[in-house]
């Protein structure tokens, strides 16, 4: 069943939505990275599955009009480095999970042209990046700081244990390939899966599950 224009928009902004806990969870604007060129006009809103976001969409802008879709780029910002809890691998096994779900995503509900392809009507270009930011847990040092969006920060149980949780961060926005203009800015932040202390390495299967959020909001929109 062909979807309508209204559906087709819901879709597009849900499926750069990742998965949030509470409103209280949204980013903050200290911890926006600068990889998007305006911060200024996001406002709370909501994921087609109900999460918090921080959103902006261009006013009168009709998503169903496009047919087209470049990823640009989905990587990291800023460069990310391996630490005692990340490596190299499982940074590099982050980037192409994150990169072949979106696209199939995405492919499922646009005609993918190539990134560098001449600009054509009808196309949105689309650029996202996971995130860093600087975390500190009350009453303890911050552990790490990887620049990668993903923030080892620790919380403490009412047993007094403390427990790590993942936490990883997305920027987004698209962009008419015509005009180059912006039709709509998204940051988020997700949750993976808990570490029982700073020694416990984290994998791809601590993480993956926010990125599979974003095919879980493509997939569960309803007009």
């Amino acid at each position: 069943m062909k979807r309508s224009s209204t559906a087709l928009s819901g879709l597009l902004f849900s499926a750069l939505l990742l998965g949030g806990c509470a409103s209280k969870d949204v980013t903050q604007p200290e911890q926006y990275s600068g990889f998007l060129s305006d911060y200024s006009q996001l406002q709370p809103a909501v994921s087609a599955t109900g999460q918090p976001v921080m959103r902006w969409i261009a006013p009168g802008v009709k998503v169903g009009n496009y047919k087209y879709l470049q990823i640009r780029s989905v990587d990291f910002y800023p460069k990310p480095s391996a630490s005692e809890q990340i490596s190299n691998q499982t940074l590099d096994e982050l980037r192409v999970y994150a990169r072949q779900q979106i696209s199939a995503a995405f492919g499922r509900r646009f005609q993918l042209l190539d990134p560098n392809a001449a600009p054509r009507p009808q196309t949105l270009v689309l650029r996202a990046a996971v995130t860093g930011v600087d975390t500190k847990a009350e009453g303890l040092k911050a552990y790490e700081v990887i620049p990668i969006a993903l923030v080892v920060a620790a919380t403490t149980t009412a047993a007094g244990s403390r427990d790590r949780t993942t936490e990883l961060f997305v920027e987004a926005e698209m962009l008419d390939a015509s005009t180059g203009q912006p039709v709509m800015r998204v940051v988020r932040k997700g949750y993976g899966q808990e570490l029982e202390n700073r020694e416990e390495q984290v994998t791809l299967d601590t993480l993956k599950s926010v990125i599979d959020t974003i095919v879980n909001d493509i997939e569960r929109f309803q007009d």
